[in-house]
């Protein structure tokens, strides 16, 4: 298989990143600082047109939407989030999510049965309300949304679209305090893609395995 990362320079990118590779298969990793295959800020759209002119022709199996940003740990509701930190948000979580799959979109009809892995969050849900993290959970929710969408629109090309919580993992955005380790939820993450099928397509679930509550 051909996989596509974002964001596959460190963390839960780099850990999936490495077991493909470990398994045989072909993986093209993105990072904005350079340091992958590909150079990709998921904000820029030069960025995703440039990397679709490079893997032009090459079937995508895969295609893992990872890259994220965390930036509102902190903030108060009296007078923090401005809206600087909502337009990053959302470029990042929600826009890059979809114009990456917009310029991976003919790769992907290339492959067989190609599949789509978004990387959203239980802080998406509607049922984990406890407050704070406004522009997180925000964008998260927005990408979820996204994704259940896309499954409908990309089902009559054969396209399966997942939506996956990687757990609370102890990185540089989950913190030293998390639940579990990067390695953990990477293999966790990847038996769910390997599950990914027309069949589940629109799922949203965790990294091991469970139904996750809308």
């Amino acid at each position: 298989m051909h996989i596509v990362i974002t964001g596959a320079n460190r963390g839960v990118g780099a850990a999936l990143a490495g077991l493909y590779r470990a398994q045989g298969h072909s993986v093209t990793g993105t990072a904005r600082d350079g340091s992958c295959d590909i150079q990709l800020d998921v904000a820029r759209p030069e960025d995703h047109k440039a990397m679709a002119e490079t893997l032009a022709g090459k079937p995508v199996d895969l295609l893992i939407c990872n890259a994220g940003v965390y930036r509102d740990k902190g903030q108060t509701v009296d007078t923090g989030y401005p809206p600087e930190l909502w337009a990053e948000g959302f470029a990042t979580n929600v826009t890059g999510v979809f114009l990456g799959i917009q310029a991976l979109l003919p790769n992907l009809m290339l492959s067989p049965a190609g599949k789509i892995a978004i990387i959203s969050s239980q802080m998406a849900s509607d049922t984990r309300a406890p407050g704070g993290s406004y522009i997180y959970r925000a964008s998260k929710a927005a990408v979820l949304n996204l994704g259940r969408n896309l499954s409908s629109d990309l089902r009559e090309r054969g396209i399966a679209v997942g939506i996956y919580h990687p757990g609370w993992v102890r990185t540089d955005m989950g913190g030293s305090a998390a639940d579990i380790s990067v390695d953990a939820s990477a293999t966790g993450l990847l038996a769910r893609f390997d599950a990914l099928s027309m069949d589940t397509t629109g799922c949203f679930e965790t990294w091991d395995g469970r139904d996750h509550p809308f």
